[in-house]
């Protein structure tokens, strides 16, 4: 297996592509012993790339689409890409599995002009707002963990120079839960913006799997009162669990006054023999108070 790229080349190739190799890192000027002035497409793939390092591309200055797809990158030096200027594509397809990658790429991006950016099967859970250098054109999300775009991303493409940026997020997890509805408000409004937009479907929750994102309307969207939940369900099952627990203390209550009913008769005899005793004895008192002969002996010295 090649373990750096070939040196003899004709120098008015216009495509490359090196599969299978162990390249493992791309040195300085990997490609600067033998330049090709001509050399517009090069593929990597499958090339166990795991380092970049500044000025890797050096003698590549016509580069206009570079793929470094399924390769497990590590680290990518600020000044990767500095020899290519008129890179327009960048394909990096599985390539951002093996480390968290995407401040090194936002340093390495920041002085090019890309229009295509490919980024399927990364394990991607939110944009890649750092990696969208204004002019993008299209950006490749396909097959990540994506399971929304939550406002401020929406927000981010909203920027002057992203505007007529073109998404593709077909086969992400996306979960159709009330937080979904920023971005389903904003996919009815600009779906020409996604290609893709008729295809994208509900992974969860489970009433709604499989059903199509662009028949679903933003106000008809649950909210889960917890992480995996279920949306609206849980606030339900809580009421029934609430009204249950009432009931079982009405039952033991009423239990309780069956079994002592003879005990509760009695002491309700007992407390109305003395509220009687008590009324009779105000009511004494009162009549003795009313006597008129005891008033004019009380009065009498």
């Amino acid at each position: 297996k090649l373990e750096e790229p070939p040196r003899e080349l004709p120098a008015t190739v216009h495509n490359l592509s090196i599969a299978g190799s162990n390249l493992s890192v791309l040195h300085r000027a990997a490609f600067a012993a033998r330049p090709l002035p001509d050399l517009r497409l090069l593929r990597l793939r499958h090339d166990n790339i795991q380092i970049i390092e500044d000025m890797a591309l050096q003698g590549l200055p016509a580069l206009r689409t570079l793929d470094l797809s399924h390769n497990p990158l590590l680290s990518v030096a600020a000044g990767a890409f500095a020899g290519v200027p008129l890179l327009r594509t960048l394909q990096l397809n599985q390539a951002l599995l093996a480390a968290p990658l995407e401040e090194q790429l936002a340093l390495a991006l920041r002085n090019l002009s890309l229009r295509r950016l490919e980024l399927a099967g990364n394990a991607l859970r939110a944009l890649p707002a750092a990696l969208l250098p204004a002019g993008l054109e299209e950006l490749d999300l396909r097959n990540n963990s994506l399971q929304r775009l939550t406002a401020a991303e929406l927000r981010s493409l909203e920027a002057p120079g992203l505007r007529g940026l073109r998404l593709t997020l077909g086969a992400n997890p996306l979960s159709c839960d009330c937080a979904l509805r920023p971005f389903l408000a904003w996919l009815r409004v600009t779906a020409a913006r996604l290609p893709d937009a008729r295809s994208l479907h509900c992974a969860g929750p489970p009433p709604l799997r499989g059903a199509t994102l662009l028949h679903l309307r933003p106000e008809g969207l649950a909210c889960a009162a917890t992480e995996g939940g279920e949306p609206g369900q849980l606030e339900t099952a809580s009421y029934v669990f609430f009204g249950i627990v009432l009931a079982l203390i009405g039952i033991v209550f009423l239990m309780v006054l069956y079994l002592n009913r003879r005990g509760i008769k009695r002491w309700l005899h007992n407390l109305r023999e003395a509220c009687r005793d008590q009324m009779e004895g105000y009511h004494y008192r009162y009549e003795q108070d009313a006597d008129p002969r005891r008033a004019s002996a009380i009065g009498t010295p």
